[in-house]
């Protein structure tokens, strides 16, 4: 009982869709986290078959793929979910919201400790991967389609392929606004940075250009005015006679 109104408290706060308490139970995240609970105490007890069998029953009733031997802390939600996959290892915090498409996985085959640690108060955005084992600190922000492969310090804002943080120390709770979209975007900034560095060359090139044809123009007029005063005084000497 208690677990469905945490569920329902929580899917209010997340979800400006819901109208009524009992749309709760039409949420793929409820019953994914529902069978979740109920597999991971199977699995620390043992029950391993048990607890995968649950599990695999759950993804094909929800979508959703939690491996029953993560660990996940309270008021845990998946928004549509479909396409979410937690692996074995994974710690996540409480407070933590997820959208569809998610991966937190592994890199290879090693073994102990191999998926990553989700901080409390983390939102993760649409078809994000967060691959091996490392630490995304509390309060962060993971941008939609990103791929994070190492470490995230507390109170910062990932972005990209890979992805790389583009804010920190960024105090605002994840969860009371959920904002996916109004993300810096590096990408973007790099190339406003080139655009900005080659205008900035081109006019140089212009100006360069500029002065060489004006210095031309100065070395033609000053050897014709070389040539004009040699004519002039070849001249003046054949006059005088003084070339003879």
């Amino acid at each position: 009982m208690s677990f469905i109104k945490e569920q329902i408290a929580v899917i209010r706060e997340r979800d400006p869709a819901i109208h009524s308490d009992l749309e709760v139970f039409l949420y793929p995240s409820f019953w994914a986290v529902f069978w979740y609970r109920i597999a991971h105490r199977l699995y620390v007890k043992g029950h391993y078959f048990l607890a995968r069998m649950l599990s695999q029953h759950a993804v094909r009733r929800t979508g959703i793929e939690i491996h029953p031997g993560a660990q996940i802390g309270k008021r845990f939600f998946i928004d549509h979910g479909t396409g979410v996959i937690i692996g074995e290892t994974t710690i996540i915090g409480d407070n933590v919201t997820l959208y569809q498409g998610v991966t937190l996985g592994g890199t290879g085959k090693e073994k102990g400790k191999r998926h990553p640690t989700i901080g409390n108060n983390v939102m993760i955005s649409t078809g994000a991967k967060v691959l091996g084992s490392f630490t995304i600190g509390d309060n962060s922000k993971i941008g939609a389609g990103s791929v994070v492969l190492e470490e995230v310090p507390p109170n910062c804002t990932v972005v990209g392929v890979p992805g790389r943080i583009v804010k920190r120390y960024d105090t605002t709770l994840c969860r009371d606004e959920l904002n996916q979209i109004d993300l810096p975007d590096p990408v973007r900034d790099d190339i406003d940075m080139l655009q900005k560095s080659n205008a900035e060359l081109t006019n140089h090139i212009l100006q360069l250009e500029d002065s060489m044809r004006q210095l031309r123009l100065d070395l033609d007029y000053e050897r014709k005015e070389r040539t004009r005063l040699a004519f002039d005084k070849a001249q003046t000497e054949g006059v005088n006679g003084e070339g003879i």
